[in-house]
């Protein structure tokens, strides 16, 4: 495919792939939205405790109640997502979630009660759907055997954003606990408009197929996914890893600031370190790794290492020990880049949206169970009524849970050749 002009496509489909231009416009799109997302990370947990009187065990309690209504929203609208980029095309679903989002992060902003911002939680849900519409963007315009590359250059915005977007949230939190809300609204706002100026089209009306609710609600989305039997065992272990990935957003900051004393500058900047290493391996990491081992052994060698570093986590007695698990964690997104590359691969281009919606079901499901299974763990292994404190059981956990993800996909792999 030839690349067009910034300037010349905007709304227009694209019509064969790939496309550098619009690779690096959805890169852009990403980053922006992960840049907003990652500016409330910091502070949304402490603003949650802050109703609660600074009970932390409380407050993890209802975190995690906040996490399962964030994914619950999410299980019900990502494959309706998927299933409308498919019928009217990626770009129109990107710019409503952004525009929902921009006004989400107001809402919460101005949130005067756990109930309101509850609520913010579940608008959030709702419309955050354009990462996983933006994956299936790339699958529009990236030939299979080149996907795996792409999405961990894709995946460098998501370092990006976590680099830029908690330790901004950090110093901003320092100055007003709503303030970064206001910016991620603001740049949720910046996005979309990009999106409406500048970002073209990824498929083309003839690829287009029709819009079918038994497909886009949740259990015809999950169905996509039983129709081979490599798909579904992938799909399996990714349920299972994403799982263990929910103890990152549901306990990191209340287990850092109970287990290490850090406070809110601190946990940004730790969450800054957590994105350059990801930036390092998305950007120059996956592709050599890819080559050098093929997507199979990729995806076995991510899952050991996010193992290893959450063992670290769980163990770690000081700050800078915890710290030296990041670089090893970071290792784990070469599975995540491999297994989307080879899930694609499964279905049909026109198809290429119901899977995206499908995956993000899987990952709201993990969300579903994870906040409450960590939390709770957590609350539990601090807690007066516990046999002995362990602040780092969840971690733990999560360690075990990867280990299972990774046996799952070794006896799936083993089964396909």
């Amino acid at each position: 495919m030839t690349e067009q002009s910034p300037t010349a496509v905007s709304g227009a489909p694209l019509r064969s792939a790939p496309d550098r231009a619009a690779v690096a416009f959805i890169f852009v799109t990403i980053l922006l939205d992960m840049l907003a997302f990652g500016i409330v990370i910091p502070i949304l947990p402490k603003l949650v405790e802050s109703f609660v009187a600074n009970d932390t065990a409380r407050a993890a309690r209802i975190f995690g109640l906040f996490g399962t209504a964030w994914a619950l929203m999410q299980f019900i609208f990502s494959p309706v997502a998927g299933a409308l980029s498919d019928r009217f095309g990626r770009r129109a679903v990107v710019l409503m979630s952004n525009f929902g989002l921009a006004a989400d992060y107001v809402l919460m902003a101005l949130a005067p009660s756990l109930t309101w911002l509850f609520v913010g939680r579940v608008i959030s849900g709702i419309t955050s759907a354009s990462v996983s519409t933006a994956f299936a963007y790339i699958a529009d315009v990236t030939p299979p055997d080149k996907r795996a590359a792409v999405f961990g250059r894709i995946g460098v915005a998501f370092g990006a954003g976590f680099i830029l977007g908690p330790a901004l949230g950090g110093l901003l939190g320092n100055i007003e606990p709503r303030l970064p809300f206001w910016v991620a609204a603001g740049l949720s706002f910046a996005n979309a408009l990009y999106g409406l100026l500048i970002l073209p089209e990824s498929l083309s009306p003839e690829r287009r197929s029709p819009f079918h609710w038994r497909s886009a609600n949740p259990v015809g989305a999950l169905n996509l996914l039983r129709t081979d039997r490599v798909l579904g065992g992938l799909s399996w272990s990714n349920f299972i890893a994403q799982v263990a990935h929910v103890v990152l957003p549901s306990t990191f900051v209340l287990y850092s600031t109970y287990r290490y004393g850090w406070d809110t500058r601190t946990v940004g900047l730790t969450l800054a370190l957590v994105g350059i290493c990801s930036v390092v391996v998305q950007g120059a990491g996956i592709g050599p790794i890819v080559r050098r081992f093929g997507e199979r052994r990729a995806l076995l060698i991510g899952l050991s290492f996010g193992a290893i570093g959450f063992l670290i986590f769980g163990l770690a007695p000081t700050g800078p020990l915890f710290w030296l698990g990041i670089p090893v964690m970071s290792l784990w997104g070469v599975a995540g880049a491999a297994g989307q590359a080879m899930m694609t691969g499964l279905v049909k281009p026109e198809q290429q949206g119901q899977l995206q919606g499908a995956t993000a079901s899987v990952q709201s499901l993990a969300q579903l169970a994870g906040p409450f299974l960590f939390t709770l763990t957590f609350a539990y292994f601090i807690g007066p009524g516990t046999p002995v404190t362990l602040p780092g059981a969840p971690f733990l956990l999560a360690c075990l849970l990867l280990l299972l993800a990774l046996a799952v996909a070794v006896k799936t792999l083993a089964q396909s050749r």
